[in-house]
């Protein structure tokens, strides 16, 4: 184990025992399949952590997979997945069918042939994984995450999201700001630096012999840090014992942690330094080369036989006393802990890297990727011939589904280029494949790069999508895409299917993007323009968003026909045009996200992101609000700042719901200028909306009114929104409390003449909801019924809970007792959503019907008699079917029965009624 070895960590300790007991099964219930991912700073100890994981891990008899990102090796495709499955593949050679064994092969780079995408690599190495753990529990550890390949890093956390049920446990450890884990489903636990005591008690085991003195200013410069704690005392001039005895420079605060092993490093002979930095640079095959390059620089002065052994031996003894690296059971040179690994590399001087980039290079195939990466920094001028091959080794890495270490390449290859035509076509592709692969910084770079420079014309399109992709996504800017995509299309539609294959597809769905975020008139123009060429999908998606009130009539039911006719080649490409037509017509559910989750990329990932946090908030899973944020943070540090405007303003749904205020100000005052200045009507509009629902809530009718009838005029509804729906509830429920109801009823007359209730069963719900709230008294109560009976409507709990306010509202003037009921259920929605000022009107409601608002003891008052006995007999864990057999009714009518208690009880789920139920006999 790491010198840095544990000293205290109980709490981090148990949480792993824990993980690990329910991967082996030893806790409650069956193997659970669980991930956690340790995040903290620097020499923290987080690979110690995995140190002591492993050896409990083996203790119990699991197989412990252990992989480790380096710097060094972040640009070669699928390169942190391999040192997993590669070893798996030879231990278990008949555990895949040979398609699956192929595409595994393929992305790994041990055969030509080219995956069938990313999905089927996914999936290959879920079956590989899962055929291992049913000899015995898996346990895979990685380190340094935040390292790791983009495309190793979206392939484990596919692994991440399909655990459940394997006896698999995956521990990870990364630095804080790591983009890498992005879309990991892990528990994050951070590891913060160790408590005085225990930082004292660590000193004292490693340097028993420090003086006090020295002892607290050891202590206050490590600040808990593990590793700074065993080293800094190493970093005296003269006397170690001595308190008054000064630091180096490398001790002082401010100075990386790297440099501590500074002193080691200088007394090491010039051989063993050369060892560890081909070791450094050449990741996981150079380790296990290291005899290899340890016999060569013992032999370099030309010794041979007997002398070179003791050579080899001689360096050998030289690394490992330094405590820098040792050479473990299986010939693998290991570095004490993973910053030694970069001390190496940033100690060594220009030319002693590309010395040994030159050595790394000569000792790999001729097309290897990696030895064209070495070729390429060991370069010190132009050289087509290694940029000619650069370009075909990134295009085939971008074939296997490493997009973004395939730019990696085709960047190196534009830096070697001899002219500047090749020039500038290199970046071209490179920036539209580290855009697809999720590195827009990257991309903005290549981008930037490219302007000005004469890109040929094959390349052209792909050299003008990609700074329409990097302005959108990067530079919330949205000028290029009107200018720049109706060029891109009139160009592919010239050239020919052929010229760029889906480029085609792609442009069009980002000028549809472009327009719906913007409502720009230039981009109307241009999409109808190009709409005969566009494909099915991408006329379906222009239909949803051009207009929604008036032309999103049967879009789901076309979208859901195309989505099932497709092969898993056109999902690839489809899933940004599936899901935002999804989003405009409320049918963006769990089945889509699933279907495209495969795809491992963050723009596909994020797409899926927004659209999961906009029907978490349409649906009352109010408890994911904060996720919107997290998403935020990570779109922000990728480079995706309109994702991350647009999590905000996500967010902002969940506050205005809940009726906070100042909370709904804040992101607005975060949100609203970088979107007026990108001209996004789309967030601007939203967050209008969202603040006439927070009058809404806090009963400023008047106010609310005034907000709302500038987005929506009485009578019209609104060209180009697709949330119309959700203005229209408002505004009606606003005109009718401020007594405008000639400006409801118009309202309405406007919504049955565009037929909105056949757009979706949400559509329906509010168009329902509506017309009872403007209804007149003799009317209305027939209306409310049947807004209640729309199918589905109780998926819908913040609006069915507003229907049934005013429903009891209504109801509780003449039948007081009704009113109750009504009124009861909503407001245990209200509470359960946390939406605190429509839970004090549901309550002023209820006293004003002559009740209290509290849960009456047992649920009884809420719940009819057969509804009490059902959800008490499934608290007790019954199944449906067992419920029936002792009722003596079909599971269907018990399943029926549960739909309608969950929103009386103000719950959405089978787990929460023994906590509601008990709490209400507690009462």
């Amino acid at each position: 184990m790491d010198d840095t070895d544990l000293m205290g960590r109980q709490d981090l300790r148990s949480l792993l025992r824990d993980a690990l007991d329910r991967a082996l099964g030893e806790g409650p219930g069956d193997s659970v399949g669980t991930a956690v991912l340790l995040r903290g700073e620097a020499g923290v100890g987080k690979t110690a952590l995995l140190g002591w994981m492993a050896a409990e891990a083996r203790g119990r008899g699991c197989l412990v997979l252990r992989v480790s990102g380096a710097e060094s090796e972040e640009k070669l495709a699928f390169g942190a997945l391999h040192q997993v499955f590669g070893p798996l593949l030879r231990q278990l050679p008949d555990a895949l069918a040979p398609h699956q064994r192929q595409t595994l092969e393929s992305a790994l780079g041990l055969r030509d042939a080219r995956p069938q995408g990313d999905f089927l690599i996914g999936a290959a190495a879920l079956t590989l994984l899962a055929a291992a753990a049913r000899k015995r529990p898996v346990v895979m550890l990685l380190d340094d995450v935040q390292w790791m390949d983009p495309s190793s890093a979206a392939v484990l956390g596919f692994l991440h999201r399909r655990l459940s049920g394997l006896p698999v446990l995956i521990v990870s450890g990364g630095r804080p700001r790591g983009a890498a884990t992005d879309g990991w489903t892990a528990r994050w636990v951070d590891v913060p630096p160790l408590c005085p005591d225990e930082a004292a008690a660590l000193l004292r085991r490693h340097h028993p012999g420090l003086a006090p003195p020295a002892q607290q200013r050891v202590l206050a410069q490590a600040d808990g840090n593990p590793l700074a704690l065993v080293e800094l005392p190493r970093h005296r001039i003269g006397d170690p014992l001595d308190a008054t005895a000064a630091w180096e420079t490398a001790a002082d605060p401010g100075h990386r942690l790297e440099r501590l092993f500074d002193q080691r490093f200088r007394r090491l002979p010039p051989a063993a330094l050369r060892v560890l930095l081909l070791v450094a640079l050449g990741g996981e095959a150079a380790a296990w080369n290291a005899t290899v390059w340890l016999w060569r620089e013992a032999g370099a002065g030309g010794a041979a036989g007997d002398a070179a052994w003791d050579g080899t031996e001689g360096v050998l003894d030289a690394i490992e006393s330094s405590g820098l690296a040792h050479l473990d059971s299986t010939g693998r040179l290991c570095f004490r802990h993973p910053l030694v690994r970069s001390a190496v590399i940033s100690r060594a001087s220009r030319e002693e890297l590309r010395r040994a980039h030159i050595d790394l290079a000569r000792s790999l195939g001729h097309d290897d990727p990696r030895r064209l990466l070495h070729e390429a920094a060991a370069a010190r001028a132009t050289d087509e011939d290694l940029a000619v091959r650069l370009e075909a080794a990134g295009q085939r890495v971008a074939g296997r589904g490493g997009d973004a270490e395939g730019a990696v390449l085709l960047d190196r290859a534009a830096a070697l280029s001899g002219d500047a035509r090749s020039r500038a076509g290199r970046l071209a592709r490179a920036a539209t494949m580290a855009a697809r692969g999720g590195r827009l910084q990257h991309a903005a770079r290549l981008v930037e790069a490219v302007r000005g420079q004469p890109v040929p014309p094959e390349v052209a399109p792909l050299a003008a999508f990609a700074q329409v992709y990097v302005d959108q996504s990067h530079l919330v800017d949205f000028e290029s895409s009107f200018t720049l995509l109706p060029r891109i299309l009139s160009d592919l539609e010239s050239a020919g299917e052929d010229a760029c294959p889906g480029l085609a597809e792609q442009a069009y769905f980002k000028l549809v993007l472009a327009t719906a975020y913007t409502d720009d008139p230039r981009g109307r123009v241009a999409l109808e323009r190009h709409r005969s060429a566009a494909s099915p999908l991408a006329r379906l998606c222009h239909q949803a968003w051009v207009d929604p009130a008036r032309t999103a009539h049967g879009v789901a039911d076309r979208l859901h026909e195309l989505v099932a006719g497709m092969g898993a080649r056109e999902e690839a490409g489809a899933a940004w045009l599936v899901l935002w037509t999804a989003a405009a017509v409320d049918v963006a559910d769990a089945r889509l996200w699933r279907r495209f989750a495969e795809q491992h990329a963050y723009a596909t990932q994020g797409t899926i992101a927004k659209a999961r946090s906009y029907q978490h908030y349409l649906k009352g899973r109010w408890d994911q609000a904060e996720a919107c944020l997290r998403e935020a943070e990570a779109a922000d540090e990728l480079g995706y700042h309109s994702n991350a405007l647009l999590f905000r303003h996500y967010y902002a749904h969940f506050l205005a719901g809940r009726g906070d205020e100042e909370g709904l100000r804040a992101v607005d005052a975060s949100v609203r200028p970088v979107a007026s200045r990108a001209g996004m009507t789309f967030v601007e509009g939203n967050l209008d909306r969202l603040a006439g629902l927070v009058a809404l809530a806090h009963g400023r009718s008047e106010e609310a009114y005034r907000r709302l009838a500038v987005l929506t005029p009485p009578g019209v509804l609104p060209r180009g929104t697709a949330s119309f729906h959700l203005a229209l509830f408002d505004f009606v429920e606003a005109a009718v409390q401020t007594g405008r109801l000639a400006e409801a009823r118009a309202h309405m007359a406007a919504a049955r003449s565009a037929r909105m209730a056949e757009i979706s069963p949400h559509h329906a719900l509010l168009f329902a909801a509506a017309a009872a709230m403007a209804a007149p008294d003799e009317e209305a109560d027939a209306l409310f019924q049947a807004a209640c009976g729309v199918p589905g409507a109780e998926e819908w709990m913040f609006p069915m809970a507003r229907l049934r306010l005013a429903h009891g509202s209504r109801l509780r003037l003449r039948r007081a007792a009704q009113a109750r009921d009504v009124l009861l259920t909503a407001l245990h929605t209200f509470r359960s959503l946390g939406a605190v000022p429509w839970v004090a009107r549901a309550e002023r409601e209820l006293r004003a019907a002559g009740t209290s608002a509290g849960l009456p003891a047992g649920g009884a008052e809420v719940l009819t008699a057969q509804q009490l006995r059902i959800a008490r007999l499934a608290a007790d864990g019954l199944t449906n079917k067992e419920i029936g057999e002792v009722l003596r009714v079909s599971s269907r009518t018990v399943s029926d029965h549960l739909y309608r208690i969950y929103p009386k009880l103000g719950i959405t789920s089978r787990a929460a009624l023994a906590r509601v139920l008990g709490a209400a006999g507690q009462k």
